[in-house]
């Protein structure tokens, strides 16, 4: 058997007719004069400069296939490099992918899995310029991203000041409602559930956030109070995050928190993977962009991210050696 049909494996494929299925009729944008093909590709620069981000999911880790199509798969690894790039500043330009798994893969999963990064990539302009595919005991997609800062200076984690805004733009707590609608085999609440399959992050409005005079920002890929902690501590600040201002993330999984007893405020302040922006300003945050909380002085016996002034007993965030 030869092709991508049904049941045909990567092994029967072969590497080279499957790379070349995989790249087949694909368009690359006009700041890729070589894609791939050739030993390496070729990205136009304009900035002078380059962002770059690079993250790995493992499978039954980071992606299960039983609940994940290959295709979710691909549009959350693309989209998850994406935000690194948004968080900086920038603007994700090309991606480079790596992916093994073993010989009994179907063709067309890999397929579909390429499908999906080149659907999110386009969703921002992006193309997908090269990459390898090897034989490995389970699925790892490792996605290197690059970006263009357009002439700006890249937004840094160390750059927030007491007085600051502490705003967000895009949704949290939706992805870890969905882990646990899918956990407990709950089949209700299908927006969550496919929020933590694919995230949606806020494309464009890093630059916006750059533009506009953001001193610091990141991406919640962790958890809030995580991500908010690298701030305050790459700042030397603390950060105090309103409850009242997070009202309608609570809302959002109100309803998915009671069919699973949890208490819904641990996954919009410590829940990952929804890769909202969280930025400071020095004056009111762009239009679309919501206030969370404030930058403060940091007084060195207290916890540099507080939840309305007091510390959170709860989990901050992912740690990726935690034992579950």
């Amino acid at each position: 058997m030869t092709g991508d049909g049904p049941g045909v494996t990567l092994a029967e494929s072969g590497e080279f007719a499957v790379i070349d299925r995989l790249v087949a009729g694909r368009r690359q944008p006009p700041w890729v004069p070589l894609g791939p093909g050739d030993d390496a590709a070729v990205i136009a620069c304009p900035d002078g400069r380059t962002v770059v981000s690079t993250d790995m999911l493992v499978e039954d880790r980071h992606f299960r296939l039983d609940w994940s199509s290959p295709h979710d798969v691909g549009r959350k690894a693309i989209a998850q490099n994406a935000a690194d790039i948004e968080a900086m500043g920038g603007r994700a330009t090309a991606f480079v992918v790596g992916f093994a798994a073993p010989g009994h893969t179907i063709t067309a999963h890999a397929v579909d899995l390429a499908d999906g990064m080149w659907h999110e990539a386009d969703l921002m302009g992006a193309g997908i310029v090269g990459g390898d595919l090897v034989s490995g005991p389970q699925w790892v997609v490792s996605v290197t991203a690059l970006g263009d800062l357009g002439g700006r200076t890249p937004v840094r984690r160390n750059g927030a000041r007491p007085g600051d805004v502490v705003a967000l733009i895009g949704d949290l707590g939706r992805s870890h409602a969905g882990y646990e609608l899918w956990r407990n085999g709950i089949e209700q609440f299908d927006e969550l559930r496919r929020r933590h399959l694919v995230p949606h992050p806020p494309y464009g409005q890093g630059e916006v956030a750059a533009r506009t005079g953001a001193t610091s920002m990141t991406d919640v890929s962790d958890g809030l109070l995580a991500d908010l902690g690298h701030i305050a501590s790459a700042s030397e600040v603390s950060v105090d995050v309103s409850l009242d201002l997070l009202a309608a993330d609570l809302d959002a999984v109100a309803a998915a928190g009671a069919v699973v007893n949890a208490d819904v405020r641990q996954w919009v302040l410590g829940g990952g993977e929804d890769h909202a922006l969280v930025a400071t300003f020095p004056t009111d945050p762009p239009p679309g962009w919501r206030r969370i909380g404030r930058v403060l002085d940091h007084p060195g016996s207290q916890p540099r991210v507080t939840v309305d002034r007091v510390p959170w007993h709860g989990t901050a965030g992912w740690e990726s050696f935690r034992v579950d």
